[in-house]
């Protein structure tokens, strides 16, 4: 009679294996996709290597872009060099001016002085920054100086002059701005990708060593006659499946040893998960070697016999054997 409660501890524990292994499938197709996660982001990256020094979240000067503020660089000192621009060069003088409420009209000075250095220093990533920066000094002027005044005169006069330069630029700019916004979006994306993919194979990984510790706790305590089943066919292996036992037991036991001539295999001292993998690759072995005999005919005789014959001087080569 069966020792196990159950009616077939076999199919059982065949039934438990298998809804494990369905689970692993499961880790397996969304490892798969992972990868393939991260591999469009390497590819990206390997694709568009000047991304890999840029600081985070810095954007991307494009070469286009640099040439467009170079142009937009010579309008820039045409309207400096005007012979109103003077009051426009530096800050506006509040004190030495007397202007005590000009903070409270004006929230964000500019000049055109501070653009200048703004620009040779690479401050600006695009040229529509650097547009806004002219057009708020000349608004600032206009907005604080009453219309008629010398300043307000001055002002326009440069506004209409910088506005009639910068129609010409201005399609330029707008076509590689938008590249370039398009361009950033996708390193956004590919950013977002590789920290996503980064946090789910952290998850990914704490599942499965949830899983790991779940498996051994979940494999039931082998039976005595499993285990004599069990001992039956480890001592029906060929050498090269007694070797992968032995890789199997030492997988599982980091301090198992096998390079001696006589491995001594304690069923007892080995964990029932350990003894479950070796149950099920013995079952599967010896299933593989009686298909493999049954399908030999009559006339391969002597050359089953003559592998037969190198198996045995492998084994004796190997000078090595399994008890238990």
């Amino acid at each position: 009679m069966a020792e196990s409660s159950s009616t077939n501890p076999e199919a059982d524990g065949r039934s438990e294996a298998e809804g494990l292994g369905r689970r692993v499938d499961e880790f397996v197709t969304k490892t798969d996709q992972l990868e393939k996660n991260m591999q469009k982001v390497v590819n990206f990256y390997q694709t568009n290597r000047t991304l890999k020094n840029l600081p985070h979240n810095e954007l991307i000067c494009s070469k286009k872009m640099q040439d467009l503020m170079c142009h937009f660089g010579i309008i820039l000192r045409h309207i400096m060099k005007h012979e109103w621009a003077g009051p426009f060069l530096k800050p506006v003088n509040v004190k030495g001016l007397g202007l005590d409420d000009y903070y409270q009209v004006i929230k964000k000075p500019m000049d055109l002085g501070t653009i200048q250095k703004r620009m040779e220093a690479q401050e600006y990533k695009n040229v529509s920054d650097i547009c806004a920066d002219v057009r708020l000094v000349f608004d600032n002027a206009m907005k604080y100086n009453e219309i008629g005044t010398d300043v307000h005169k001055m002002a326009q006069t440069l506004s209409n002059e910088f506005e009639k330069k910068w129609r010409h630029l201005s399609p330029k700019v707008a076509e590689e701005e938008a590249r370039q916004e398009e361009e950033e979006r996708g390193i956004i994306g590919f950013a977002k990708l590789a920290k996503d993919t980064n946090n789910e194979l952290n998850e990914l990984n704490l599942q499965l060593e949830e899983l790991r510790q779940e498996v051994g706790i979940r494999c039931r305590k082998m039976n005595t006659e499993e285990k004599r089943r069990l001992g039956t066919g480890l001592s029906k292996l060929n050498a090269d499946d007694l070797n992968k036992v032995l890789e199997i037991i030492a997988k599982e036991n980091p301090n198992f040893h096998f390079s001696n001539e006589e491995v001594d295999l304690d069923m007892d001292a080995q964990s029932e998960i350990t003894l479950w993998r070796l149950y099920f690759f013995v079952k599967e072995a010896l299933e593989k070697q009686a298909k493999d005999c049954g399908s030999i005919k009559s006339g391969d005789f002597l050359k089953r016999k003559r592998e037969k014959f190198d198996v045995v001087s492998n084994i004796k080569k190997q000078n090595k054997k399994l008890s238990i």
